[in-house]
């Protein structure tokens, strides 16, 4: 039998630094449309001018975009870890759920990409203090509706997909794992 490997999952490189080039470069460019000369559609420097506060607070997206990608670059710490203690997830709260509090795990499909799903004993689930939200689109652990001891790690901006998790979770509880 081979001996089964740790899961180390961290944020994506390239994702995340692209993501802060790509706000970068709309700052730019807006800038650089507006200065040229050439828009007669260009805000007026006031908070009176209705454009110039849509895109100040635009810019301002845009600069915590660039800061969100910036630090999550220059984060290396793994995010997920799936090994013989259990689950850990990182993401800020740094909490481990052991294999003996997990129900089952399971894959869903959001969108266009596949989800990790993890069914949490409700007692551990609590003591877990995940501090979830539906309301932050930024935050790779989501709740998920209708199922209140379930957590839901998005893969987006990570540097290893659901599927290999789901995967790295089988080699270690292969019976957790549900379809």
């Amino acid at each position: 039998m081979a001996a089964r490997q740790a899961l180390q999952v961290r944020y994506g490189t390239l994702h995340n630094l692209g993501m802060a080039a790509v706000s970068l470069l709309m700052i730019g460019s807006a800038i650089a449309h507006f200065t040229s000369g050439d828009s007669a559609n260009a805000p007026t420097l006031s908070l009176n001018d209705p454009r110039f506060v849509l895109f100040s607070v635009l810019a301002l997206i845009m600069v915590y975009y660039i800061y969100v990608g910036v630090s999550r670059y220059l984060n290396r710490t793994p995010q997920v870890m799936i090994d013989h203690e259990g689950i850990a997830l990182g993401f800020g709260r740094n909490a481990r759920i052991a294999w003996e509090d997990i129900q089952w795990v399971r894959l869903r499909r959001l969108a266009m990409r596949t989800q990790l799903q993890i069914g949490v004993e409700p007692q551990a689930f609590l003591a877990a203090d995940l501090r979830l939200s539906q309301f932050n689109l930024d935050d790779s652990l989501r709740p998920v509706r209708g199922m209140p001891a379930t957590v839901m790690v998005r893969d987006n901006g990570l540097d290893t997909n659901a599927v290999a998790m789901l995967d790295a979770v089988k080699s270690f509880r292969p019976n957790l794992v549900r379809s």
